[in-house]
């Protein structure tokens, strides 16, 4: 049996409700000494968002930063692409649009 996409609570992102700013437990928070891989729950209290400086008590729960999006149960549609994360759902679409001008171009060279 395949695991839940929200299985380990501790690799959430949190994502502040005032500004939109996102904690992520893998990145940490460098100027704060937040070392890589400290879960939200374990930030002080005192915490406060690096942009507007709204309280923890503002940050709400957005899941793991690589799951991907869309609805859980329409996952298994789509030959695949839902499964994608929304990063490499962008690399695809540009990837895409870079090839298809490499082709276009390529014309140019045909006599």
């Amino acid at each position: 049996m395949a695991r839940p996409l929200d299985s380990d609570p501790a690799s959430h992102s949190y994502e502040c409700r005032s500004c939109g700013y996102r904690y992520e437990p893998a990145e940490g928070v460098a100027k704060l000494g937040i070392v890589r891989g400290t879960p939200f729950s374990t930030l002080p209290d005192n915490f406060l968002c690096l942009v507007c400086r709204s309280p923890k008590a503002a940050f709400v729960d957005v899941g793991p930063q690589n799951r991907p999006s869309g609805f859980t149960q329409n996952l298994n549609y789509g030959l695949g692409v839902n499964r994608l994360t929304p990063g490499q759902k962008t690399i695809l679409i540009f990837g895409g649009l870079v090839l298809a001008a490499a082709f276009l171009l390529s014309f140019y060279s045909l006599h």
